[in-house]
């Protein structure tokens, strides 16, 4: 059963969302069930939209026997915008799923849907926002081909979601977090133009993010209207999409799943967001518990948050077309960079005394980590020694070294898929002076 819209219904406690993270990797898969997560989409194989974040056909398997025996939803993406020659081989890739036992299948394509009803019709189907659904007709349309749940395109205000919850029976998901593209959906032909890569195929080069520059030398006088600076314009290149300060109105309007973009992005940027967006449904499901849904309108969450958003990193935040149509300051003309205050720095790989730490960037005694609580409760230490895989004890760790790490005070209460941060060296700092030969892990 879905949630309906409680706006205006004083009493009427609404359901909370499902929290969706991307997997793009088995251990994205980990570390998101491990901060929260609800529900996780990944894929494998050529038919989905991230052919570069493709799990093999034993890592699909072994994700979802892990995400259910953790109580969370695995989703496969099956959403290219297939030519015939992409239906070769499809037959087989919906048998393997439907053996991997995903929750759904997460379709764009008429003809892909039509082939997953026909072959493998006890799968649920959820509609990508590649379908690009924007009105209540189109989803009318879909809820009678059998759909269970719409991703609804990133175009809809908030209004047009809560008349479309009215409207139909089926599950709607809304995209929160994560990279815009400047053009309808996700559907963008820019990529194959320029690259010969087909974005509608998972091949995306995403050059929106590009640096251009524009001229027409026989109209002298007649500008086009770009923003830039000393090394050019990035006219295409979007702000991240945050709805996070937007969860209470997104829960009045029925929202039944929540969805964090970034399959293609790092284990610390799945870590730490679906940290952040969990933290935020569980303040909000106290507050519902303690003065039901009229809690909703007055919400708000701690400053905790927003400091929170700045060491994830981003391209500056926009609410996309929530409110109102985006204009010129929902545009980063000034670079395509993500700008985070902190860097990964490891991941539990064995909690104990001490910890046994992977290594995502180099580690040096006398640094300073984080690490990252469920409850946005930070742990902060300092590094006061480390052994390598030899017992040998070390000065520096490099990305990629399994080290045992020793704090100050000790880190006594992390566990198996947590995150460590620190922030990003200087040039006085120990990494600079060391980084002529030390010893490396």
């Amino acid at each position: 059963m879905t949630t309906t819209d409680c706006a205006g219904k004083p009493g009427v406690k609404p359901v909370l969302p499902e929290l969706l993270a991307p997997a793009g990797s088995l251990d994205k898969l980990k570390i998101a069930v491990h901060y929260g997560a609800d529900a996780v989409y990944l894929s494998g194989g050529p038919y989905s939209l991230r052919s570069r974040a493709a799990l093999s056909s034993e890592e699909l398997a072994a994700g979802v026997a892990y995400a259910h025996r953790h109580g969370v939803k695995a989703y496969a993406t099956v959403n290219i915008l297939a030519h015939n020659r992409d239906l070769n081989g499809l037959p087989e890739h919906l048998d393997l799923l439907r053996q991997t036992r995903v929750d759904a299948i997460i379709v764009a394509d008429p003809g892909v849907f039509s082939l997953a009803r026909r072959l493998a019709p006890e799968m649920p189907i959820h509609l990508s926002t590649q379908a690009n659904v924007t009105n209540l007709e189109s989803a009318r349309f879909w809820q009678a081909q059998g759909v269970r749940r719409l991703n609804l395109a990133r175009e809809l205000g908030l209004s047009e979601i809560s008349e479309i919850r009215r409207a139909v029976g089926l599950e709607l998901e809304i995209f929160v977090h994560g990279a815009l593209c400047v053009s309808y959906s996700g559907r963008c032909a820019l990529s194959l133009y320029l690259n010969g890569r087909d974005a509608n195929l998972g091949q995306c080069t995403h050059p929106c993010r590009y640096r251009y520059a524009l001229m027409e030398e026989r109209r002298p006088g007649q500008y086009f209207p770009v923003e830039e600076d000393a090394r050019g314009a990035y006219i295409f290149n979007s702000k991240d999409l945050c709805l996070l300060h937007r969860l209470p109105d997104l829960i009045a309007a029925g929202a039944d799943s929540i969805k964090i973009e970034g399959r293609m992005k790092s284990a610390y940027y799945v870590g730490a967001t679906v940290r952040l967006y969990r933290t935020a449904l569980d303040i909000i499901s106290r507050r519902l518990d303690q003065e039901g849904a009229e809690a909703l309108a007055a919400l708000s969450l701690p400053s905790a948050f927003a400091e929170e958003l700045t060491k994830i990193g981003s391209r500056g935040y926009t609410e996309n077309f929530l409110h109102h149509p985006p204009g010129a300051e929902d545009m980063q003309h000034q670079g395509s960079d993500y700008q985070p205050t902190h860097v990964p720095a490891g991941i539990i790989r064995r909690a104990g005394n001490p910890p046994l730490v992977e290594a995502r960037s180099s580690i040096l005694l006398g640094d300073g980590l984080e690490y990252l609580a469920r409850d946005l409760k930070n742990a902060r230490a300092v590094v006061t020694g480390m052994t390598n895989a030899d017992g040998e004890a070390i000065l520096r760790a490099n990305p990629g070294a399994l080290i045992q790490l020793a704090t100050d005070p000790p880190l006594n209460e992390v566990a198996e898929f947590g995150l460590l941060r620190k922030e990003p060296p200087s040039t006085d700092a120990p990494e600079a002076r060391l980084a002529g030969g030390t010893q490396n892990a």
